[in-house]
């Protein structure tokens, strides 16, 4: 079992907070800071490029861009530019999109399960340097190579719920991204319905895991505030979702994910965290005493 901890600089906080959290996430040790493309709030590849380019160590993670409001070309470019200038550092993640959100822009699909189906396949190849011609239901490319294809291809990560999309995620991604309410149970069940797409796809290789948890450090009211956000997100109450407290408290919680089968475990503040400085901080220590556990 090894298992990354990292952390999410979430919308709820304006763009122009991003490069203070962003030094401070590498200044606590985090490994990873993800980054959201919800709409209409921050864009996922310009604030991936300044976190890039602000940091020298830290990877971000970009879970996720929504694939209908992205032609899968423009989104091959942008993963492919910054690869090339910042390798090894990208970790970038498609998803359907919220539907009334691509509805609003006109971009909603009849069948997300046949857009991720076309579209996750062709953006690997995109970034393994192939020419690629296909005509889809969504997807159609005419000869269509990267003048600068990355020279080492990053994993593509897909985001799914439902078991039809989590199957799918297993067949066509290099790994499954879950969102923030997700029980260590959920994490299980989700991996076994990924690797099983993978294997009715003939796909070798390990299938990782990455999976938000929202988090709140200190003694007095981060129970109460995780609650309150998981109730903004609609999640229903678990006691394996009370992951809020001590470093070595959420430490805990956050070894019963990666016994679940996680790969990675991305901790999410609540919307009304006040110090995101300490809040990094607090993931840094996190990660330090996953590691120690670990080792044990």
């Amino acid at each position: 079992m090894s298992v990354t901890v990292g952390a999410i600089f979430i919308p709820d906080f304006p763009p122009e907070d991003l490069r203070g959290a962003a030094l401070a996430a590498e200044e606590a040790g985090v490994a990873e800071l993800w980054l959201w493309e919800d709409c209409f709030r921050e864009s996922a590849f310009a604030a991936a490029s300044a976190v890039l380019a602000w940091t020298s160590t830290l990877r971000v993670g970009i879970g996720v861009a929504p694939m209908p409001l992205r032609n899968v070309a423009l989104t091959a470019m942008e993963i492919a530019t910054l690869e090339r200038i910042f390798p090894g550092r990208l970790i970038p993640g498609v998803g359907h999109g919220v539907l009334p959100w691509m509805a609003q822009v006109g971009a909603r699909v009849a069948s997300p399960l046949t857009l991720m189906r076309e579209y996750v396949p062709v953006l690997r190849e995109l970034l393994a340097g192939a020419a690629v011609s296909t005509t889809g239901r969504y997807v159609t490319l005419d000869e269509v190579t990267l003048d600068w294809p990355p020279a080492s291809p990053p994993v593509v990560l897909a985001a799914g719920e439902g078991p039809k999309t989590v199957r799918l995620t297993g067949e066509v991604a290099d790994g499954t991204i879950l969102p923030a309410g997700s029980t260590p149970e959920r994490v299980s069940r989700t991996l076994a319905l990924a690797r099983e797409g993978r294997a009715a796809a003939g796909r070798d290789g390990d299938h990782e895991l990455v999976v938000f948890v929202i988090a709140a450090f200190g003694q007095d009211d981060a129970r109460a505030r995780v609650r309150t956000d998981l109730q903004r997100w609609e999640t229903e109450p678990d006691p394996s979702l009370d992951v809020a407290g001590s470093p070595a408290r959420v430490a805990d919680a956050v070894l019963r994910f990666a016994r679940a089968g996680a790969t990675s475990v991305i901790l999410q503040p609540t919307g009304d965290e006040s110090d995101l400085g300490a809040f990094y901080s607090g993931v840094g220590e996190v990660s330090r005493l996953v590691a120690a556990g670990e080792e044990a």
